[in-house]
Order: structure tokens, then sequence, then C-alpha cells
């Protein structure tokens, strides 16, 4: 997104209750792209790429499309949209007044397939407009094009973007908005509806104006953009043309779309009918390195955030562990994407054991960040150490239940030991650092939560035996230490220790206890006591968080008072993945109980179940494409990244849990940990 499209939605928000003024929202639409492209095709059409982070180049900016019947134009507007056939081929079904146009959208690596078909055609002849806006490296400025007869490119620097079509292509320029327009009240229109009358307007410009015919007896045509850095000219352009002629019919769209789909994404039919869906969604948001970015970036400005592109190793090694659990209790197939996960912590490992608050995922260098006191000199409490103990007890659980044999993993593991260890102070429990929220500083019970799961799940581990030892032992430090944490007046354990007080809010990401102690629970005792605070715990969070406004949505809000990006709302907005991570804990704390006859099992088993729910495909949280956004406005208005990576692994994991094991009795032992844990 750049400048003038910033300015142009500021325009058009201001004022809304629920937008966020100068965002790129994907709230709306559905994306494409199993590989390391990924493009949005809004409702009406229009396609944008979100493929910088993933890719390392930057495509298009902006686009619209037209249907000109006897030279009057239609420019799309609101569709009807929806994946075909469980590929990511989105079809947008437009009413273009006497005709219907199906538009079929396909990203294929860095290849976008646009298609047409025009239904109850015309006896005139029909075509498509197509107005595209690059932003080669990103680049709104200095940018120029060439026409090769029946192809275009676009182009900075390194970054050569083309199009081509199926059909005969004719072009022209249009250069952006001028000062005026962007400082005017009212948003500039796109396409604009005026040049200015300069022989050089059509070719130093990002934006590219093209028209194609639709042919044959049901009319219809392909354009293709194709994205490339420092590719040959010629070959490029050949790729690009003939990818369009290619695909100039439905059906070869369909089967490349469903091809594409068996090449990408895992075998669905084992375990759980609905994974494919969150599969999907966690494939979109992958690079081909493995990393993921947290979703697509809405907020390149950091307007309101701190943006999302990116790949944070917290979200990144969670849905790392869920997937990990997953596939071990389905047969999903999914080992070359654990591989690729524990390949690129090793690759992106600093040298005192601990990871940088995140990373362009393509090529794993350090990307623009906030909590990045191990790499600053001096001392600081900018570095959240929940990161690299959730991606030790991934690369700890990779390599005991994947490949024991992995001396580059033992090795990353070793040292991410002893990154854990500098951050444990002389009581047991993490100093102060950020928190999983990041948005305060302080002693917290999820990073406490993180460490006693990372250590517990080192010990574990194919490691050297004095390595076990000491991770053992460490282990038993912060499972010992959480007792300072405890709110007798509350029956739950706090936020953070902060200045020697306790704050006593409560906090979804303290849902983290439940899964650690069922990982400590594989080395050690946990206690009858502990195993009825944490039922109160659990049982206070839950119902401390829990938020049933008067609409189409219920589910958990972050942590209590949480002020964020409420706009006219006054109470917390509701947040998938904590209404996921409530359904997860419950099951893991059901299978806690259950291996400990505990009696409260049956009643976990029961709100995780309900929990779990309303995430799932059909579910009061999940939006067209079967996405999970981050968070929903209480009228059910989805908000901020969307889809949200973490959400739909911790889904998947937990689904897995219940759909895999033994209906839990009250009372009644179950024989042992479900498999992930074992």
């Amino acid at each position: 997104m750049e400048l003038h499209g910033a300015l142009n939605d500021f325009k058009r928000s201001r004022g809304d209750s629920h937008r966020f003024p100068g965002e790129r929202r994907s709230t709306t639409g559905l994306f494409s792209g199993l590989d390391d492209r990924l493009v949005h095709v809004a409702p009406d059409g229009s396609t944008t790429d979100y493929s910088y982070p993933l890719s390392g180049v930057s495509g298009i900016e902006r686009s619209r499309f037209a249907l000109v019947v006897d030279d009057e134009r239609h420019w799309f507007d609101e569709g009807e949209q929806q994946y075909v056939d469980g590929t990511a081929v989105v079809e947008t079904v437009h009413d273009a007044g006497s005709y219907t146009c199906r538009q079929y959208d396909l990203t294929i690596d860095h290849r976008h397939l646009t298609h047409f078909v025009l239904e109850d055609g015309p006896d005139a002849d029909a075509s498509i407009e197509a107005c595209f806006g690059f932003a080669p490296e990103g680049r709104a400025n200095r940018v120029g094009q060439l026409w090769h007869d029946d192809a275009v490119e676009v182009h900075h620097d390194s970054e050569r973007d083309f199009v081509a079509a199926s059909t005969d292509l004719s072009v022209s320029g249009q250069v952006p908005e001028r000062f005026e327009e962007l400082l005017a009240a009212e948003p500039a229109t796109f396409p604009r509806h005026r040049d200015d009358d300069r022989y050089e307007e059509a070719r130093l410009s990002p934006i590219t104006r093209v028209e194609f015919d639709l042919t044959g007896s049901t009319p219809a045509g392909t354009v293709a953009t194709l994205l490339t850095k420092g590719a040959d000219r010629t070959d490029a352009l050949k790729r690009v043309r003939d990818d369009a002629l290619a695909h100039d019919d439905r059906e070869s769209i369909l089967e490349a779309g469903r091809s594409q789909a068996r090449d990408r994404l895992p075998d669905a039919g084992a375990g759980l009918g609905d994974e494919f869906v969150d599969l999907r969604a966690l494939c979109l948001l992958r690079s081909a390195t493995g990393a993921r970015i947290a979703g697509p970036e809405f907020d390149p400005f950091y307007r309101y955030s701190g943006g999302y592109g990116y790949t944070w190793f917290r979200d990144d090694a969670e849905i790392a562990r869920f997937l990990l659990e997953t596939d071990l209790r389905t047969e999903t197939d999914l080992e070359e994407w654990h591989a690729a996960s524990a390949r690129f912590y090793a690759d992106t490992q600093l040298e005192d054991g601990t990871w940088p608050h995140r990373v362009w995922p393509h090529n794993g260098q350090l990307a623009p960040g906030w909590a990045n006191g191990r790499l600053e000199e001096g001392d600081s409490a900018d570095y959240q150490a929940d990161q690299t103990a959730s991606v030790a007890a991934f690369l700890a659980t990779y390599l005991r239940r994947v490949d024991p044999s992995d001396e580059r993993v033992n090795k990353t593991l070793t040292a991410a030991l002893e990154g854990i260890d500098a951050t444990l102070e002389a009581d047991g429990l993490p100093g102060d650092v950020q928190n999983a929220w990041e948005n305060m500083t302080g002693r917290f019970t999820h990073t406490a939560a993180t460490f006693l799961e990372a250590y517990a799940a080192i010990a574990r581990a194919p490691v050297d035996e004095d390595v076990a030892a000491h991770a053992s032992a460490q282990a038993e430090r912060v499972y010992a230490a959480l007792d300072d944490l405890w709110l007798s007046e509350r029956d739950c354990y706090a936020m953070r220790l902060e200045d020697g007080e306790l704050d006593e809010r409560l906090d979804g990401s303290t849902l983290a206890l439940a899964s650690a102690h069922r990982e400590y629970d594989a080395i050690a005792t946990v206690d009858d006591e502990r195993l009825d605070r944490l039922g109160s715990h659990l049982e206070t969070t839950l119902e401390g968080l829990y938020r049933d406004p008067e609409g189409p949505i219920e589910g958990l809000a972050r942590f209590e008072g949480d002020p964020w990006r409420l706009r006219d709302q006054t109470e917390p907005k509701i947040w998938t993945v904590t209404t996921a991570w409530g359904a997860n804990a419950a099951v893991e704390l059901r299978d806690l109980f259950a291996a400990n006859d505990h009696p409260r099992a049956a009643e976990f088993d029961d709100r995780g179940r309900e929990l779990l729910a309303l995430v799932a495909p059909g579910g009061l949280l999940r939006r067209p494409g079967g996405y999970l956004p981050e968070q929903l406005f209480d009228d059910g208005t989805p908000d901020s990244a969307t889809p949200l990576g973490w959400p739909h692994a911790i889904r998947l994991a937990t689904a897995s849990a219940l759909e895999t094991a033994e209906p839990v009795e009250s009372g009644v032992e179950t024989g042992g940990r479900a498999t992930g844990h074992e």
C-alpha cells in the first residue's frame, strides 16, 4: 500500500464506527496463493498483492476491472464470492446489468491468472478493461513501462512485473493522482477519468490500462500477471504469454487449482473432515522457507499497530507445534512442513541462543520491530522471552517425535536452553520482559508457563544427559515459583508481577498454563493442590473473559479491560485466538485431570467443545472463506489481520485431540495422554 492509497482510504473511512482510516483491509474478499505470492481478490473482483513478506516482490498495489459492451463500461462492484472445489481458486460472480460475469482467480508461484466468463453473452462484441497499479520494489514513483506489443512490463530496478492476455491486448497508461487530488477532501477515483496530455504519461507510471476481447460461443478471456526479480526478460515474457494462453477457459483454471492443492496441501482425508479449510488458510500465509506471516499486512504505515506481515517466532512456533500435534494424531502428512520450520529456526537463531522479535519470512532477515533488546547494547526489558521458549518447545518435540538424529536441531535446542536460562531469575520466574500481547512489560505468568513447557519438553528430548537433567531441574524451579503468582482472592493466577505487586487482571495468555503443566506431568508430578488451582484458574479465566454481547457472536476477550481498537465500542472485543486458546486449554486440562484421576475432567471436556464450536468451520466467529479474523466487534464485524494463522492452528490441534480421544467421564481414567504429548 502506497501513500496515495492510504490517503484515499483515510478520506473514505473517516467517521466510520468500525474502520480505522488509512488501512488496507482484508476483512472482506478472499485470498489465492498456496506458494509464495499472496493475492487478495476483493468482492468487486479487484486484485491486490500482499506478497512482499512471502516472496520479496511487491506486485499489484491496486486494480479494477470493467466489462465493456458496445463501448459502454460497467465497472464491477460488489460480487458474490466463494472458493471452488477445495482449491484456492476464487470465484466472484458479478451482476453486470443484463449479463452475469463470472471471474476466477488463481495464484501459482509468482503468477496470477484472472479468467472471465460472460454468461448469456450479448450479440455485440464484449471485452474486459483491466487497470493495474503496480508497485515494483514498493515504489509508486520513478516507475516505467515497456510495451511489448501483446504484453506490458512495469519496472523500477530489479523487480519487473508483466501483464499479458489470452486474446489481443491494447495498452494505455495513466499517471497516479496529482498532489491536488491527494490534498482534496474527497478520495480520488481509480482509474482516473482524465489524463494530463503529457506525452510521457503512459510510459512513466506504475499504472497500466489494458483491454482484451472475450471470445468464443460463451465469451471468455484471461489476463495473467507475473512478478519477477532479476529474471531474463525474454523468458519472463514467454512465461506470462504462455500462462494466459494455457488457461483461457474455466476448466484449465480449475484443473490448475486442483493440481496446486494436491501439491501444496497434505492429504486431508485422515482424521478431520474440516481440516482443509484451516490448512488452506495456513498455507496462504506460508513462505517457501516454511515460515509464516502472522496475517496479511493491513497496516503498512504502522498507523494503529506495528504491522502484521512478518514472522513472529511466537506465532510461528506455536503454529508449528499445533500442526505437529495434529499430524501425530491424524497422520495428515505434514513432515515437510515440520522439517522446514525446524530449518528456519536453526537458520535464524541469534548467537546467544534466542530469537529476534520478528523477521522477513522469505529470507529470515531481521524485520522492523520493537522488542529486540537482545540485539541492542545495554539492558532492556524489550525482549519477548516467550518467543524463544515457544521455539524451543517445538524443536524439542520435533527432535523427540520426528527426527532424533538431526544434529543441527539438537545443537540449536541446546543453545536455546542457554538463551532461556539467561532470562530466568534466582526466584525461578522469568525477569522483566514484554508480554505476549506486546503492550506491557513485567514478569508474566504466560512467560513462566512457556518456560515451564520448554524446559519440560527439552528434558524429554533426545539430548545429552546433562542437558536433559539441567532442563528438568529448571522446570522444577519454575513449577515451584508459580505459587508466587497465585491470587487466592480470585482463585486464579495473576497476569504479571510488576514492581513487586501482582497485577490481578484476568489474562487470556495465562491459558498456556494448561499445556505447560501437561508437559511437566510427563517428567514429574503435578500435585493435587496445583491440579485444583489449575481448575480454578481456568474456570475463573474462561468465565471472566467470556463475552456474549447483543449480536451474532460470542467468545473470549484478550484480557480484562483491553482497550485496543475499540472505536465506538465500550467493552473489549472478542478475539479468535483467545477463544480457540480457551478451547485448547480446556482440552489440555481435561487430559491432565484424566491422567491424574481428577474428578473435573468431563467438565472441561464439555467446556472445550463449547468453545471450539465458536471457531470451527461454520462457527459464529468464522467469516467467508472459513477465515478467522484476529478480532471482531460486537455486531460481528471482523477487524484486524484476516485470516490470522494462530487460531487456525489451535483449532486444528484441539479438534484432533477431541476427535481421536475416547469420551471422558467424571473420575474415570482414560489410560494415558493424547498422542501429541506422548
